[in-house]
């Protein structure tokens, strides 16, 4: 049985539903059609794939940077915690990822504002595994300023071909990094990306939800 249809049971069981998550992927439709595929260097093939029993997208790339994109309202104020879970079977050799030459990450998570897309319209907090940076380290993108803030969930003492589950309160994170009062996101993206050092990643995505507790 698919993992949503278990979440869904598990919800109707509790008399916890819908009004307190909002589901944005299990990643079981193969075709990926409500996602966005956006390039800023050549493409990451995201796939979707079976894995331990379940469906999750795979994203390799190799000296590339796109994204997966879903244009999708959250207020935050209702559901404020992000979940997700994620694994890499590959670390970057990468140095300074706070420069403009090492801003390359196996796995990313971006919360966007604004409904734009490119750094320079928007403010987004972009969630990542970081390659040296200390969990819970932030720091502005190096492109974009402090309109776009890199906080880093997991780093290089981090076991790979390991999924780790994940639960961010983002309206707290967007109030600590931002001097705006942010009730509503306007899209999410994933991204795994090589293009800076010309590396190469491959990396894993699943159950990606927002819920209120």
């Amino acid at each position: 049985m698919p993992l949503r249809s278990l979440l869904i049971i598990f919800c109707f069981l509790s008399f916890n539903c819908y009004a307190e998550s909002i589901y944005i992927s299990d990643f079981s439709n193969p075709s990926l059609e409500d996602w966005q595929h956006k390039s800023f260097k050549e493409y990451t093939q995201y796939q979707i794939v079976d894995m331990e029993k379940q469906t999750v997208l795979q994203a390799k790339s190799t000296a590339a940077a796109s994204s997966l994109y879903k244009q999708v309202k959250i207020d935050l104020q209702k559901t404020p915690y992000l979940n997700w879970s994620w694994r890499i079977d590959r670390k970057l050799s990468i140095h300074d990822e706070q420069s403009k030459q090492g801003d390359d990450f196996s796995a990313r998570i971006y919360l966007i504002i604004k409904g734009k897309w490119f750094f320079w319209q928007t403010k987004a907090i972009n969630y990542v595994w970081a390659n040296h940076s200390r969990k819970n380290k932030a720091w502005a993108n190096p492109f974009a300023g402090n309109s776009v803030m890199m906080i880093a969930v997991r780093s290089e003492t981090d076991q790979i071909k390991h999924w780790y589950t994940e639960k961010r309160n983002v309206l707290t994170d967007f109030k600590s990094h931002f001097a705006d009062d942010i009730r509503f996101i306007d899209g999410i993206a994933i991204m795994t990306d090589t293009d800076n050092a010309a590396g190469s990643a491959l990396s894993y995505y699943a159950n990606i939800y927002f819920s209120e507790h």
